[in-house]
């Protein structure tokens, strides 16, 4: 009777801990199940059988969604540190997997390791594809990749600036006094500081479904495109990404200026709209972010003239692309690996560098390669200055503790990840530059890898299955700041 009391009480301690967690993850499996009526509903108007697809695949979320809400309807979403680094790692793996039905169920008829596969890699925005002839797609897949993009760019934006902070994980903790207070400092509430973020990202995405379609996109390529853009995720209608408008450089322009918005911090948008209009200008980290953009593309528009480019044709492919892989979206408009090895090259540095904190990008993120510096500045007159007292300031506040050993601890295991996954990759059978490249597109969410399997003109189809797992797992790792995905993996987390 002892034992079977004692077991009826744990089962319900256990209960009492994670139904909280499936409770709240499936308002999310709700949004997406809305989602999906919309390709539905094109499908439906258009007559295509995909149709569907998407109506069994809604019921099945719905379903899953009952099922939850029933079994912990009485239950209050009241969430401890624990239960919220759980939340954030189900959330993209549920919702990852749920995104992938229509994929299975719909024409393609992906195999379920193909459809997971590019559903985290739109889910996190990385924007690596397996699919092939995605101009023959139905209307309703090309819109439900571009929707998978923006919501996980939205979900991006609301992770990095509300729920990492608390858990002293990533960037936005590093802007807890200048941008990521929201609570104090921006908005009063955690509701408005959603609302505003929501009001701004969508009002990002409508201008540029406009702009696009003013510029002579068709209606369906202007609106996933525009979702796209802003996600930083980089999902196209063509198999030639991008690369199909490449004769229409006004196109490329407006692309690279919506990518770059969606690179920048939300928070600051939130500033301006407050009234703080130079809070962009002021921001370290925006800075450093438009420097090495202007940089690196003047460097490389010289190294294109020099081989023969003209100069207007060689800087707007020169900025498109190296926006496109700065700020993680993987758009290509051309075959970068063809402009010579010091182009690769230099793609292939700017693969880890990554758009800003708090934005859709993902990547090292800029202040880290900032703060590096200010560590090693401050290292080199420590040498030299033995008794000397130096403080490291960024954004006019002081470099903690707490922030030096965040920035010091991702770094390490954000490259240690890239060489586990390369070596795992390799063993696959893949080449050194598939492997490493791979393995670093993936954990940077960026999305072309280099080589002629999955470079810029390639995609992943052609990858084992074992590998393609191996990326999913990497590109959610890198979408997680991977610091919150090894928390879970440490045995005195569940013993907590």
């Amino acid at each position: 009777m002892s034992r079977t009391l004692s077991l009826h009480r744990h089962l319900s301690d256990r209960f009492r801990q994670w139904a909280p967690v499936f409770k709240a993850v499936s308002v999310l499996w709700l949004v997406l199940a809305m989602f999906m009526a919309l390709p539905w509903a094109v499908l439906v108007i258009e007559e295509d059988p995909d149709a569907t697809a998407f109506g069994l695949s809604i019921l099945l979320v719905l379903g899953a969604v009952v099922l939850t809400w029933a079994v912990t309807f009485r239950v209050a979403v009241e969430l401890k540190s624990w239960q919220m680094f759980v939340l954030t790692a189900l959330s993209w793996i549920t919702v990852s997997g749920f995104a992938s039905l229509p994929l299975v169920l719909g024409a393609p008829q992906l195999s379920f390791t193909n459809a997971v596969f590019e559903s985290v890699s739109a889910i996190t925005t990385t924007g690596s594809t397996i699919l092939e002839g995605i101009e023959f797609l139905s209307d309703g897949l090309k819109l439900w990749r571009g929707i998978m993009q923006w919501l996980g760019g939205i979900g991006i934006i609301v992770m990095g600036i509300a729920i990492l902070p608390f858990l002293k994980v990533g960037g936005m903790r590093l802007f807890h006094t200048e941008s990521s207070d929201w609570s104090e400092k921006v908005m009063p509430r955690t509701g408005g500081i959603a609302k505003a973020t929501l009001g701004i990202y969508c009002g990002f995405t409508l201008t540029a479904m406009l702009a696009y379609w003013l510029g002579g996109m068709a209606p369906l390529d202007a609106v996933v495109h525009a979702m796209t853009s802003v996600a930083t995720g980089g999902f196209a209608n063509s198999d030639a990404s991008f690369g199909a408008y490449a004769d229409a450089p006004h196109l490329l322009w407006m692309a690279s200026l919506f990518m770059l918005c969606g690179a920048l911090p939300f928070v600051l948008y939130i500033r301006v709209l407050r009234g703080a209009r130079m809070a962009l200008w002021r921001d370290q980290q925006v800075h450093g972010l438009l420097i090495l953009l202007a940089t690196v593309c003047l460097l490389l528009t010289l190294w294109r003239i020099s081989l023969g480019t003209p100069p207007f044709e060689a800087l707007t492919h020169v900025v498109f692309n190296v926006i496109s892989v700065v700020t993680t979206t993987g758009y290509a408009s051309d075959d970068y690996t063809l402009w010579g090895p010091m182009a690769t090259v230099a793609f292939f540095y700017l693969t880890f560098v990554g758009g800003c904190s708090g934005s859709t990008a993902g990547g090292m993120k800029i202040f880290r390669f900032q703060v590096a510096m200010l560590l090693l500045v401050s290292q080199l007159r420590f040498l030299i200055h033995s008794s000397g007292v130096f403080v490291s300031r960024y954004n006019g506040q002081a470099l903690t503790d707490e922030i030096t050993r965040g920035v010091v601890a991702f770094s390490f295991f954000f490259f240690l990840t890239i060489a586990g996954l390369a070596l795992g990759l390799s063993l696959m059978g893949l080449d050194f530059i598939t492997a490493l490249s791979g393995a670093a597109t993936a954990v940077a969410n960026v999305g072309p890898g280099l080589g002629d399997i999955i470079g810029p003109s390639g995609n992943f189809t052609t990858l084992p299955d074992a590998a393609k797992w191996l990326l999913c797992i990497g590109m959610l790792m890198g979408r997680l700041e991977i610091l919150t995905v090894l928390v879970l993996l440490t045995p005195m987390f569940w013993r907590r």
